[in-house]
């Protein structure tokens, strides 16, 4: 079973290093759709066998803003506090310290400014794809004719009108991802935000997903934050990367390394997985997410349960 949207609908442009350039100016021209400041984030641990209880910090003053119709993806190792950022974002955690702004109103709990897509599938299994997306509808009080017309209307966007009375057990794991964001999309949010939705899919189905996503993007207007752990995809969607720091001898908790502009012909296509720019900008964010140490820190304990001669190397 399959479903497919039109190919894309362009090629990577020819431009020169300035015209790349002056994009980036242009972009930090447009309002800024949302700012986020001096953000912390810090959990209570548990008490220990002596009785004595602590704090973990997963967020340490992250400052970055978001610029209206920008795709913004942020990548940072494994225990930088990437999704307990975005479920800030969304509303459905509470920050310590610091605050989010959209459109410069304090977020205090979800809204309808802002939806959300998760990695695992969030589909409702005893509905179909139509009233998957009509749900969010007919909770904003929209009539029963009209919901239906308008969820038909993003099941089209996303390539699935052929499986709109389809279960979600009836699809594949990259049609339910593109019923989850019809459904985010059906709400008319600012902003989009997405917590590693494809890392549950094999290569070939992510691949797709990413086109798709930048088919979609260029046809609505919507801003979107894409959390992910791989540094092609952070890259390859990106008008810039927000990269986090885990903790560290200088940051008690997960913080903000740098945002990268990603100077290449945008919007991107396949092809730009081969240019040059977009290796040298890979190498860049690997450093950064991954920094180099002496192998002899990691040297483990080996026990040698081997017979002699049956060495290898």
């Amino acid at each position: 079973m399959s479903a497919t949207l039109a190919p894309l609908p362009f090629s990577t442009p020819s431009l020169t290093p300035e015209e790349i350039a002056n994009r980036f100016v242009r972009l930090r021209q447009r309002p800024v759709a949302m700012e986020v400041q001096n953000l912390g984030k810090r959990f209570q641990t548990p008490q220990s066998a002596s009785g004595k209880g602590g704090e973990a910090v997963a967020l340490n003053n992250v400052n970055f803003q978001v610029y209206r119709r920008e795709i913004m993806t942020v990548i940072g190792p494994s225990g930088c506090g990437k999704s307990t950022l975005v479920r800030i974002l969304a509303g459905l955690e509470q920050a310590s310290s610091g605050r989010v702004l959209v459109d410069g109103k304090p977020v205090d709990g979800p809204g309808p400014d802002r939806g959300m897509v998760f990695q695992a599938y969030t589909l409702f299994p005893w509905l179909t794809v139509l009233k998957n997306v009509m749900f969010g509808l007919s909770m904003q009080g929209i009539g029963h004719d009209e919901a239906r017309s308008q969820a038909l209307q993003w099941i089209e966007m996303v390539g699935l009108e052929r499986f709109a009375e389809n279960y979600p057990h009836q699809l594949s794991g990259g049609m339910k991802q593109r019923v989850a964001i019809a459904r985010a999309l059906a709400a008319k949010p600012r902003i989009l935000l997405m917590d590693e939705p494809f890392g549950a899919l094999d290569p070939q189905t992510r691949a797709q997903m990413q086109s798709y996503l930048l088919q979609i993007w260029q046809n609505v207007n919507i801003t979107i934050v894409f959390i992910t752990h791989d540094l092609d995809e952070a890259v390859l969607l990106a008008d810039r990367v927000c990269v986090l720091g885990a903790a560290d001898e200088s940051h008690p908790g997960g913080h903000l390394k740098t945002i990268m502009d990603v100077h290449l012909p945008y919007p991107h296509d396949v092809d730009v997985l081969k240019d040059p720019r977009f290796l040298e900008i890979r190498r860049q964010l690997d450093e950064l997410v991954h920094p180099r140490r002496p192998l002899a820190l990691d040297r483990l304990p080996i026990v040698k349960m081997t017979q002699r001669g049956d060495e290898v190397g």
